[in-house]
Parts: C-alpha cells; sequence; structure tokens
C-alpha cells in the first residue's frame, strides 16, 4: 500500500482542478479518505452547488482513497462514478467521505457520502477505480 504524506499530496495536486475548486483532501487512507470544498466559485447558473463539481469532489477522495490502496508502482484512474443529487447548496462548504466497498488487486470501489454543515446529505456517490502500472515518465 502506497502511503501519501502530506507533501506528495500537495505535489500531486499543484496546479489541478483539485487546486481551482478549492479542494481540501484532509485524511488519506485506502479505507476511508475525507475533504471539504466550497460551495462559492462551484456553483451554476442559478447559483447552487454544480452537480459536476460534487461530481469532481466524490471522485477526487474516492481516487486518492484507491491511490492509498495501490501499489507504488501503480496509479489508480477512475473508469466509473454515479452520482446522486439529494440537496441543494447555495453558500457554505461541503465536506466528503470515501469510504472502500471493495479493494482488489486491479479494481477498487469507494462509497462517497457528501454533507452540508449540519451532516445532511447533500450527494451520495459510488467510484470505480482501475489499478494500473505507473507510465514511464
Amino acid at each position: 500500500m502506497a502511503d501519501i504524506d502530506e507533501e506528495a499530496l500537495d505535489s500531486l495536486v499543484d496546479g489541478t482542478l483539485i487546486t481551482r475548486m478549492g479542494i481540501v483532501v484532509d485524511h488519506v487512507s485506502a479505507e476511508k479518505t475525507t475533504g471539504s470544498m466550497p460551495v462559492e466559485g462551484n456553483t451554476q447558473p442559478y447559483g447552487l452547488l454544480h452537480g459536476g463539481a460534487s461530481a469532481a469532489f466524490a471522485e477526487t477522495l474516492g481516487s486518492f482513497a484507491a491511490m492509498a490502496h495501490a501499489q507504488a508502482e501503480e496509479i489508480a484512474v477512475g473508469v466509473d462514478l454515479s452520482i446522486t443529487h439529494h440537496r441543494a447548496m447555495r453558500d457554505g462548504t461541503v465536506r466528503g467521505t470515501a469510504t472502500a466497498l471493495h479493494r482488489g488487486r486491479t479494481i477498487a470501489t469507494y462509497d462517497v457520502r457528501i454533507v452540508d454543515n449540519s451532516d445532511r446529505l447533500v450527494a451520495t456517490a459510488r467510484l470505480t477505480c482501475a489499478i494500473r502500472p505507473r507510465p514511464e515518465t
């Protein structure tokens, strides 16, 4: 299992969509990964949290958990994401938790729950990642 320390995490997200969306990953482990994302800056034209932003947030958390599950010479890439939006948000911050459902040699699947500041369910997602050899750089 690969360890992802804070310095490695920062270098992975620098200049990515994760940074532009204001996603902060608090804790990374193969079993459970947590983080937060601001609603501001991630809304659709009606001022509501954009469903695509919630999907990107869910995929980020699940992918980081899958990376922690993968071996050091491997990467995890999302191959299937399903998300259901339960509650609209106009402001504040959402928090997410990705919890392992299956951690195999080549596939890892995570349940992702996104909640508001009152712990009310905003969205639920399921992400499946393929574990692949790290490409040559």
